[in-house]
């Protein structure tokens, strides 16, 4: 059965081959194990459903986003009291406001990675 190519749009991980190319599922099996815990990363359900292990990347990812909003937005009043001066504050303050980029965008990666594979499953179905 023929592969559907899937176009690769600005989201698409550089570390994952293009959808339908030679081996691209198991480039991204590999890119989506960089993101979860690693104890995750070898049971066997994940190891064998890449889907499953998209699936798992997003929530993690979801929950890294939610982290670094919460840090960020209680920063400035929370860190004052841990005796924190005013431009370690700023900085971390700045580094958890492009944390929170950074995690948008893997988050829309793993997405299109996600809808990927779940869409070669069904092709294959």
């Amino acid at each position: 059965m023929a592969l559907t190519y899937i176009p690769i749009t600005s989201d698409w991980p550089c570390q994952v081959k293009a959808p339908g190319s030679f081996d691209w599922e198991r480039s991204a099996a590999r890119w989506l194990r960089e993101l979860v815990p690693a104890r995750y990363a070898s049971y066997p359900a994940l190891i064998k459903h890449p889907v499953l292990l998209a699936r798992h990347a997003q929530i993690q990812v979801q929950h890294e986003i939610r982290v670094a909003r919460t840090a960020l937005q209680t920063a400035r009043s929370e860190l004052p009291s841990l005796g924190m001066p005013e431009s370690v504050i700023e900085h971390t303050i700045k580094m958890y406001a492009a944390e929170v980029l950074q995690l948008q965008h893997i988050a829309r990666s793993v997405r299109a990675v996600s809808q990927a594979l779940v869409d070669n499953n069904l092709a294959r179905a």
